[in-house]
C-alpha cells in the first residue's frame, strides 16, 4: 500500500490540472490487453508501438531483445515511455512463460490469410499480442507457442503492414471491443495508486532531493 502522507506531500509539487489528467487516464488504463515486441530493429517502430499502447490505454509493454537491445527512441515515443511499464526479456520463451503464468492468452500476428481476423477474437480472457521484427515477422518459436494467430486482411498490392501500423490497428479494434464488453478490464484501485505515484514522481524535477527532504522530516 502506498504511503498516503508521501502522496499528499508530492502532490504539492504537481499542478491540479495534471493530477486531474492522471485520474482521467487511469480510468481507461488496462492490463487485460498487453503488447509484446519481439526483436524490433528500427527505433522508430519500437517507439511508435509504445506510443500506441499509451494512446489506447495499455499499461504494460513487453520487449524481447534476443538480438537487438535498447530500441526505444524517446523523441518518437513522445514521452509515452514515462506512462507505460516496460518489461524486457532475453528470450521469447521467458516472456511467453511469464505472461501465460499470469493468465494471458498468447496471440501472434502473422501475414497468413488462414489465421483468425480481429473480428473473430474473443475478449473472454486476458490477451497478449506479439508483434515481430520488420522483415521476418514473429519468430517460429513464438508462432508455435501461441494459443492463436491473427492477421489483418489486405486487398492491395502491398502484402504487409509496418509493425507500428499493425499494432495500432490491433490495439484500437481490441480495446474498442473490450470497452463495450462486460468483462472487468479496468485497473484495481491499488494498481492505480501505484501507477499514479510513479507518474507523480516522474512529473517532478529533482525528485530525489525532494524525496530525501521528505524522509528527513518523517
Amino acid at each position: 500500500m502506498e504511503d498516503p502522507n508521501l502522496i499528499n506531500y508530492l502532490e504539492n509539487f504537481v499542478s491540479g490540472k495534471r493530477l486531474q489528467r492522471f485520474e482521467e487516464v487511469l480510468g481507461w488504463r488496462t492490463r487485460y490487453i498487453t503488447v509484446v515486441m519481439e526483436d524490433i530493429y528500427h527505433l522508430h517502430n519500437a517507439s511508435a508501438v509504445i506510443r500506441s499502447a499509451d494512446i489506447f490505454g495499455i499499461q504494460d509493454v513487453h520487449i524481447i531483445e534476443r538480438r537487438f537491445s535498447d530500441r526505444l527512441d524517446k523523441k518518437i515515443a513522445l514521452g509515452a515511455q514515462k506512462w507505460t511499464n516496460i518489461y524486457r526479456y532475453g528470450t521469447t520463451k521467458e516472456c511467453i512463460d511469464n505472461l501465460r503464468a499470469k493468465g494471458y492468452k498468447i496471440i501472434a500476428t502473422t501475414p497468413r490469410s488462414d489465421a483468425s481476423t480481429l473480428d473473430q477474437i474473443s475478449v473472454n480472457q486476458k490477451m497478449a499480442f506479439i508483434f515481430g521484427a520488420e522483415k521476418e515477422g514473429v519468430s517460429e518459436s513464438a508462432i508455435t507457442a501461441a494459443d492463436e494467430q491473427i492477421h489483418i486482411p489486405m486487398v492491395g498490392f502491398t502484402e504487409s503492414l509496418n509493425v507500428s501500423v499493425a499494432a495500432a490497428i490491433v490495439l484500437y479494434q481490441m480495446t474498442k471491443k473490450l470497452h463495450s464488453s462486460e468483462h472487468s478490464w479496468r485497473l484495481e484501485e491499488e494498481e492505480k495508486a501505484t501507477i499514479r505515484l510513479d507518474w507523480i514522481k516522474k512529473s517532478i524535477k529533482n525528485i530525489d532531493k525532494i524525496l530525501a527532504r521528505y524522509q528527513e522530516g518523517v
